[in-house]
């Protein structure tokens, strides 16, 4: 039993417990769940057992996932019938389900959030951090063609990148306020404030939608249709300043 113990307890510590087979090379057999309660003792170690076996039951059905909040939710969503902007019933993040991007992203389409290419010259870059998924490539924007073209080009992404990687920082600023009033709303001393909190997830919303509108525009090539985008997006951003 000690040998057993240890065996079980290290494939467990490794997250190698699923699937797990016996010690003896010539022995496909596995251990049950009702054998490794009955050999290993520590609650921890239990707990990470539970842990592995809950992953393992969800990267296994299609229809689960797990919770995409970056700051991190144990809470398992099912698939089906969510699609996208889908909100956790647990930490209200709002996930797509139709792409790998870990939120949702309206009003951006899922192809402009993964793997981005260069027309030009195939060169590929991760929209989110604008790091190349190569470093093969130099220089993200001169291409051979149309060099006049491309520093056109070069400046309307940066103009765009700027305004979404300012909407992405003050969406941080409404997250770490929205905190701190909470921390407050706990004191018994102090009155509640749901109303400062509404206006910080509001304000929190705005901000995202404001920087995948960044996106959006970016990539629409239809004229009239970012007139009107554009015009929709400048009151939605006045608003939000104001408030």
């Amino acid at each position: 039993q000690p040998c057993w113990n240890e065996y079980l307890t290290t494939r467990i510590e490794q997250n190698m417990i699923v699937n797990c087979t016996c010690p003896i090379s010539e022995c496909c057999a596995q251990p049950t769940t009702d054998f490794i309660f009955s050999i290993v003792s520590s609650e921890e170690i239990i707990a990470k057992y539970e842990k592995a076996l809950l992953r393992g039951y969800v990267e296994c059905c299609s229809n689960l996932t797990w919770c995409t909040n970056p700051q991190g939710c144990d809470q398992i969503l099912l698939k089906d019938g969510l699609g996208y902007g889908a909100a956790c019933s647990k930490c209200s993040w709002i996930s797509c389900f139709n792409c790998n991007f870990p939120e949702a992203h309206y009003p951006a389409s899922c192809s402009h959030m993964s793997h981005m290419t260069c027309a030009k010259c195939n060169h590929g870059f991760c929209w989110r951090c604008l790091q190349p998924w190569r470093p093969t490539h130099k220089d993200y924007y001169n291409c051979s063609a149309m060099v006049s073209k491309a520093a056109w080009q070069k400046k309307r992404f940066q103009d765009y990148n700027k305004r979404c990687t300012f909407h992405h920082h003050a969406r941080e600023f409404a997250v770490n306020l929205r905190n701190r009033v909470s921390s407050i709303c706990e004191m018994p001393e102090v009155r509640t404030l749901t109303f400062v909190l509404d206006a910080c997830k509001a304000l929190e919303q705005a901000r995202k939608v404001l920087a995948y509108s960044c996106v959006y525009s970016y990539y629409n090539q239809d004229i009239e249709s970012i007139d009107i985008v554009e015009e929709q997006t400048e009151i939605l951003e006045l608003h939000t300043n104001a408030l």
